[in-house]
């Protein structure tokens, strides 16, 4: 491969394109359903089985696409996933539109929405080093990962606009219009993919084993999933409920919504930016400091007076969220072979989101009960806390990584 310029490289910025697609269309569904259960379907607890069904089954089907993406083309699974979900989005809207939407068929759509991500997402985050040279991969995920924020910045603001001057059908209707051309770009024609590296021909299960044994013979890959888990369960589970709610305590309105969602991808766009140009050298440490960072903007947010100070703080709280998954992230994908890309990077996605259910229905079931969002969410703050403490005094060669 010769060394040019991530921007020449036409299947990077094919994938680039295809994946700001992909997410202004994903976060617009997001935004959009959080406001629909919250308001239309007028229940707190609603949005957490919402939540749980949109991961759980992504979770059960984690590991398997990641063996589908050592196997087989990624480009092809992907094209596959994005026309599949454009679908899914297609029904939501006819339904939402026609006035004949219920709880049940939403969960259930959810669902099968959140599962084809499980086959996308491993296939796209092994695609990367796949396509650049090794130097380049701390950058080429900066840039795929700033990419992402800046869509989820324009996303909701699309949707928040789209509910307040139109409909909330017209969200999902664009939503899927962009999900749609996602797959168009990727169309596995346009994109010169390489066979897929591993051709031992053994058993799914096989397949499964080697990838676990491959993640438990590294401490590093090890300590990095628990800074992960801590991060997505104590921070980034807990928020996807709270935001929505503390705008509806607040009094707020679906632009309000927007803000906050806009506030938080700013964050992670501004550290994106800055480690697109700084190169870390110790990644370990870089993803510790940034959980801490994290943990306590969140104590903050958790009894933020106001809308205005709640939208400043989550900037704070995105902007930390970059500095603990893109160091790690690039460090695994360095020294991870090529044939085993897929399957690792889906074991650690799996243990990155594997407690998200359990966060949202934990959030869910204390609110349900009359427990304050801002206590909760201080709450979740200090457990954080602990979790990272021990990780700082315990790992000591994670630290030094």
């Amino acid at each position: 491969m010769n060394q040019q310029s991530l921007f020449r490289n036409r299947t990077f910025m094919l994938l680039l394109i295809a994946g700001i697609f992909a997410v202004v269309g994903f976060s617009m569904f997001l935004t959009t359903t959080t406001w629909y259960v919250v308001t239309v379907l007028g229940s707190a607890s609603s949005l957490g089985l919402v939540l749980i069904a949109a991961t759980l089954p992504r979770l059960l089907m984690m590991v398997f696409g990641g063996i589908l993406a050592d196997k087989y083309k990624k480009t092809t699974i992907m094209f596959g996933t994005n026309l599949t979900q454009s679908m899914l989005l297609f029904t939501i809207f006819m339904l939402v539109h026609n006035e004949t939407m219920t709880l049940g068929i939403l969960v259930i759509l959810a669902g099968v929405f959140g599962m084809l991500d499980a086959f996308y997402g491993p296939a796209s985050s092994s695609m990367i080093p796949k396509i650049v040279e090794k130097f380049q991969l701390q950058r080429a995920n900066a840039y795929f990962q700033g990419v992402d924020q800046v869509s989820f910045i324009v996303g909701p603001i699309f949707a928040g606009l789209l509910m307040e001057t139109v409909s909330i059908s017209a969200s999902y209707l664009v939503a899927t219009v962009l999900v749609f051309l996602s797959a168009l770009v990727i169309f596995p024609p346009f994109i010169k993919e390489a066979p897929a590296e591993n051709q031992i021909k053994q058993s799914p299960l096989k397949d499964l084993r080697e990838g676990i044994s491959y993640v438990r013979k590294s401490s590093y890959l090890l300590t990095g999933m628990i800074v992960l888990i801590t991060l997505n369960f104590f921070v980034f589970g807990a928020l996807q409920i709270a935001i929505p709610l503390l705008v509806d305590v607040h009094g707020g309105t679906p632009i309000n919504l927007s803000y906050m969602e806009v506030s938080l991808g700013l964050g992670m766009v501004a550290s994106t930016g800055v480690l697109s140009v700084v190169q870390i050298k110790r990644r370990g440490l870089t993803s510790l400091l940034g959980l801490f960072a994290a943990l306590a903007a969140m104590l903050v947010f958790s009894y933020a007076p106001n809308l205005i100070f709640l939208t400043g703080i989550v900037f704070l709280i995105g902007f930390s969220i970059s500095f603990v998954f893109i160091p790690f992230f690039t460090a695994a994908q360095e020294n991870t072979e090529n044939r085993l890309m897929g399957r690792v990077m889906s074991i650690i996605f799996l243990a990155m989101n594997g407690f998200d259910p359990i966060a949202y229905g934990l959030v869910s079931m204390l609110v349900a009960v009359d427990v304050s969002i801002q206590l909760i969410l201080l709450g979740f703050g200090i457990a954080g806390l602990l979790v990272a403490f021990a990780v700082l005094i315990k790992a000591k060669s994670y630290v030094r990584s």
